[in-house]
């Protein structure tokens, strides 16, 4: 199984947790920063472990300070077309601040404040349309 494969399957298995802020326990609540973490870090150990600083929930609100874009850019690469296994951060607010796994693009999981859980959606449909979004690949999944 390649490590795209590897990256979709674990995320899958993430499906239905409930929306949690700064929580990362699979089935008990997880939020979209977090489910990144618990896939790549703690489930496939594509990425070191790292701290991640606490943050509000509507941080992006109010601020202008890519914290995300930051975070991911220490352990993956900017690309300009998604694959499978991939991240996709959206501009939500004022910065990037919204996170989700690249299944088949436009189809991605994330924690879904809305939804109350991790989901599969369409990234072209409801919320997500029209946002802006870069993608990024793992370094040590490349």
């Amino acid at each position: 199984m390649g490590e795209a494969n590897r990256i979709v399957a674990e995320a899958t298995k993430w499906l239905g947790t409930p929306y949690h802020h700064h929580a990362r326990i699979m089935g008990a609540g997880v939020d979209c920063a977090q489910l990144l973490y618990g896939v790549f870090v703690e489930g496939l150990g594509l990425v070191p472990e790292f701290e991640i600083d606490a943050y509000p929930a509507d941080w992006m609100m109010h601020r202008s300070e890519e914290r995300f874009v930051s975070y991911v850019l220490n352990r993956a690469e900017l690309v300009d077309a998604p694959q499978a296994g991939d991240i996709a951060l959206f501009k939500w607010g004022r910065c990037f601040a919204h996170g989700a796994i690249v299944v088949n693009w436009p189809t991605v999981i994330h924690a879904d404040i809305n939804a109350g859980r991790v989901s599969m959606d369409d990234a072209d449909q409801g919320r997500f349309a029209g946002r802006e979004v870069k993608f990024f690949r793992v370094k040590e999944a490349l």
